[in-house]
């Protein structure tokens, strides 16, 4: 039966969760929140999240803390506790063993050694288990893992800084700076909670940039780069092959290509993944999505350029788009944000719903759901 108080402790567990998105590839970043109720009032006793690399779990975590208080109590899952035996043993088990008495979980979990088997070992131990608060919310958090397993894809936000008119640099491709610090941190704290962050490597070439998480704390945090390379131009000079050996640097290029070129790369501490071609001789999104995901990869940000961003949006690849837009003009000469889309008529117009529109500093940053 419903507490009055499941929602407030469903949504901490939500809010522990994302704590872990970026970091827990190819598992999904979950929560954990357990309580006692006594004299008639409840009280945290246990709180986990899921660790680096995925383990441990979130359960395991909030167990731990709890210890000999776990019996008896409630826990509050964002997702269904796992059932089966990996590097570790069943989470759904080890709520049994502690004495848990009620688990309310947002969302059964899509992975087919789960889905659904986890409650199922619960109730059959006599444990209480409700289901479905926040399952909205929680489905949200962790479309990534949800679209690893149902379509071997992961979750792609496009993320696109530009002028108010929607040009990204000068006709003679000045662009530093366009938005302002704020923005920019905002940008970087993306990053921090994406597994991978894309870009073309024509955007490679003409920035040159890190790619990385500088924001104070959270360096450990910088997502794996990927260039998508069909014909490997990336200068091996550049910053992120330099700093290949300290965060890792994957390019996306076509089978065969230079072997010299492919051992430099190598050397340089460059992963090479092969991707074959697709239409006209070209790398497809789609099959690029395919792969990244057959490497664990749930969550990729995609920041650039404006052909590899409309690739995708023509695809019907994009889930979210994050537009960061300051208070300028370039006007119709400078580079626009966007390339050809391929649109003739309005109803094939990508259809964006409005989550969330927050200034940031000067700038203003619009977050849309994008309806493929």
């Amino acid at each position: 039966m419903p507490r009055p108080y499941d929602l407030s402790y469903m949504k901490t567990a939500l809010l522990l969760a994302a704590r872990g998105l970026g970091r827990t590839a190819p598992n999904p970043s979950v929560g954990c929140v357990i309580i006692r109720v006594d004299g008639g009032r409840p009280h945290v006793v246990g709180r986990g999240w899921t660790q680096p690399g995925g383990r441990p779990h979130a359960e395991t975590q909030a167990l731990k803390q709890a210890a000999e208080a776990a019996r008896g109590a409630t826990a509050y899952v964002s997702l269904e506790p796992c059932a089966h035996q990996g590097k570790t043993g069943p989470c759904a088990q080890a709520l049994i063993d502690a004495g848990i008495a009620r688990v309310v979980g947002a969302v059964s979990d899509p992975d087919p050694r789960v889905a659904g088997r986890g409650f199922a070992m619960l109730e059959k131990q006599g444990v209480e288990v409700e289901e479905g608060l926040c399952s909205d919310e929680a489905r949200q958090l962790n479309a990534g893992f949800f679209l690893h397993v149902s379509e071997n894809r992961p979750l792609v936000t496009l993320k696109i800084a530009s002028s108010l008119d929607g040009r990204i640099a000068t006709h003679g491709g000045h662009s530093k700076w366009i938005t302002g610090e704020a923005a920019r941190q905002r940008g970087h704290l993306m990053r921090a909670m994406n597994d991978a962050i894309l870009v073309g490597s024509s955007t490679a070439l003409l920035d040159d940039p890190l790619l990385d998480c500088r924001l104070p704390g959270l360096a450990d945090r910088s997502p794996i780069r990927v260039v998508a390379d069909s014909h490997l131009r990336l200068s091996l000079t550049s910053k992120l092959v330099r700093s290949a050996t300290d965060v890792p640097l994957w390019l996306l290029t076509l089978p065969g290509g230079d072997s010299v070129r492919r051992a430099a790369f190598k050397d340089c501490g460059v992963t090479l993944i092969d991707v074959p071609a697709g239409h006209k001789g070209f790398m497809d999104p789609d099959i690029m999505l395919n792969v990244l995901s057959s490497r664990g990869i749930t969550r990729l940000l995609v920041e650039g350029g404006a052909r590899l961003a409309s690739s995708f949006l023509r695809a019907r690849l994009v889930d979210r788009l994050a537009w960061f837009q300051a208070p300028k003009l370039i006007g119709g000469d400078g580079q626009s944000a966007l390339a050809t889309l391929g649109v003739e008529r309005m109803e094939q117009v990508p259809e964006l719903v409005l989550r969330e529109s927050v200034q940031i500093g000067a700038d203003t940053l619009s977050t849309y759901i994008v309806r493929n």
